[in-house]
C-alpha cells in the first residue's frame, strides 16, 4: 500500500520585524487542518476546543505521512478536501 507525505498549507506573515532601515522580515506560519463533523477546514490559531471537537487534525508547521485512504479524503471536494497540492508520494 503506498504511502504520501502531506505537508500542512503556509501563509506567508510580514512584517513580524523591521530592522533600523525599515526592512520587513516576514515568516511562513503553518495553518492547521482540522475535520469537524465531517468537513474539513483550515484554521491559522486553532483554538484547544476546536482541536478536542475534530475527529482528524493536522496542526500547522508539521508533515504527516499519510495512507491512500486518507490522501482520498483530503483530496475530496465534496468534504472541504482541497489539499492536494500539499500531497506528495513517498
Amino acid at each position: 500500500m503506498p504511502e504520501y507525505k502531506f505537508v500542512t498549507p503556509t501563509v506567508y506573515e510580514t512584517p513580524i520585524a523591521w530592522d533600523r532601515l525599515f526592512i520587513r522580515y516576514g515568516i511562513n506560519r503553518g495553518v492547521s487542518v482540522l475535520m469537524i463533523d465531517g468537513k474539513y477546514s483550515s484554521y491559522r490559531f486553532p483554538a484547544q476546543t476546536d482541536i478536542a471537537a475534530s475527529t482528524e487534525h493536522y496542526l500547522g508547521g508539521h508533515s504527516y505521512i499519510i495512507d491512500e485512504k486518507t490522501k482520498n479524503r483530503l483530496t475530496d471536494p465534496t468534504i472541504g478536501g482541497d489539499y492536494g497540492e500539499y500531497i506528495t508520494e513517498l
